[in-house]
């Protein structure tokens, strides 16, 4: 694999990172679920995995913010890469603004496979861990 070709992937791997993050934290919920293939699935610490866009939309739905927040995903990793898959490690510190202003809610890990679909980056599966 060409080093153009892993730039390549880690700038569309990014991307798609980004935008879950932005989206997520504005309430988008369509536009989470977009990022996600239509098989995709999620995995949070004590709950069953959420598979596929009509639940992921359900369970985004019922995350909206209601205060403002922020995901702050860093120390993005690709831990393999082909032209048509890929997957990455990143930590993620997620703040809430309160009274107080701003908190460090919790602290974790996104480990994700990601896979080319209709043309474009998509989230396949994330695992979330949190740290203790």
């Amino acid at each position: 694999m060409s080093e153009a070709t892993q730039a390549w992937v880690a700038v569309g791997v990014r991307a798609v990172l980004g935008a879950h993050t932005q989206a997520q934290d504005a309430g988008r919920t369509d536009d989470v679920v977009a990022l996600y293939t239509p098989d995709g699935v999620l995995e949070l610490p004590g709950a069953d995995p959420i598979e596929g866009h009509d639940a992921l939309r359900e369970a985004f739905k019922g995350w909206a913010p209601t205060q403002p927040q922020l995901h702050l995903v860093t120390n993005t990793v690709l831990t393999s890469w082909t032209d048509e898959a890929a997957t990455a490690v990143s930590d993620v510190a997620f703040l809430q603004r309160g009274e107080s202003g701003w908190a460090v809610q919790v602290v974790g890990r996104y480990d994700d496979t990601l896979r080319r679909h209709r043309g474009h980056w998509r989230l396949q599966h994330r695992k979330t861990t949190y740290q203790a």
